[in-house]
């Protein structure tokens, strides 16, 4: 089966879509449409930012609620600025700094 293709509104380019709808809602449907596997990918490494600096709990509707208006920011669905993250390493965490 050839794989489904999509143009991707963050990328600018026809490229691999997801295999179903990431939510059961509009803004599920509306990135299973027009966002590619590449794009979703680096929502979900930015997403990790948001929960880690928000202490976001995803299984509480206000969680959710915050996620999914980051990931309509994030994909260009909403207008609005993204929540700011400033991580930076724990002191005192090993490691050599080198990004792996």
């Amino acid at each position: 089966m050839a794989e489904r293709l999509v143009q991707c509104r963050m990328l600018k380019k026809e490229l691999p879509g997801l295999d179903r709808a990431p939510f059961r809602n509009e803004l599920g449907q509306r990135i299973y449409n027009e966002v590619s596997k590449e794009a979703w990918q680096s929502w979900l490494t930015a997403s990790v930012k948001y929960i880690n600096t928000y202490r976001v709990d995803l299984a509480s509707p206000e969680g959710q609620k915050f996620m999914v208006k980051q990931c309509s920011i994030f994909f260009g669905f909403e207008e609005g600025d993204l929540a700011t993250t400033a991580w930076t390493p724990e002191s005192g965490s090993k490691g050599d700094g080198a990004k792996g």
